[in-house]
């Protein structure tokens, strides 16, 4: 996948400066501390969290992926499948609270990628911090 793109680390769960470094402390989602994250990149050193409070930015971002992952489930289960719209509700509540952990690891990627670019002379540099 594009490696130089900022949608690189996003997908994967990299850091924004080097696509080399975890940006959270496990690789799935679905674990018990699914919120934890590295303070520094361990390849590059990027700082992860900039300042207090900065993430909350990423809420805004979640809300959007919620929004986004809604209406495309309901014009495919109501508008074309024809699916009856209490049937969709129904099965739509229990996949939001399901894609919870997912979409606040997603949105809080996006929402530093905004901030911080893709630097390739990172990709070489590797500083060792945990």
């Amino acid at each position: 996948m594009f490696k130089n793109s900022p949608l690189y680390s996003i997908v994967w769960n990299k850091c924004p400066r080097c696509h080399e470094g975890d940006f959270f402390v496990t690789k799935s989602a679905y674990h018990r501390h699914f919120d934890r994250m590295h303070d520094h990149c361990p390849h590059c050193g990027e700082v992860l969290t900039p300042e207090p409070g900065f993430y909350w930015g990423a809420m805004f971002v979640s809300y959007a992926y919620y929004t986004m992952y809604t209406l495309a489930t309901f014009f495919l289960f109501v508008s074309w499948l024809k699916i009856d719209l209490d049937y969709y509700l129904a099965g739509l509540v229990p996949t939001l609270v399901l894609l919870t952990p997912y979409f606040f690891r997603l949105a809080r990627r996006t929402w530093l990628t905004f901030f911080v670019s893709y630097d390739p002379a990172k990709t070489r540099l590797s500083v060792g911090r945990s």
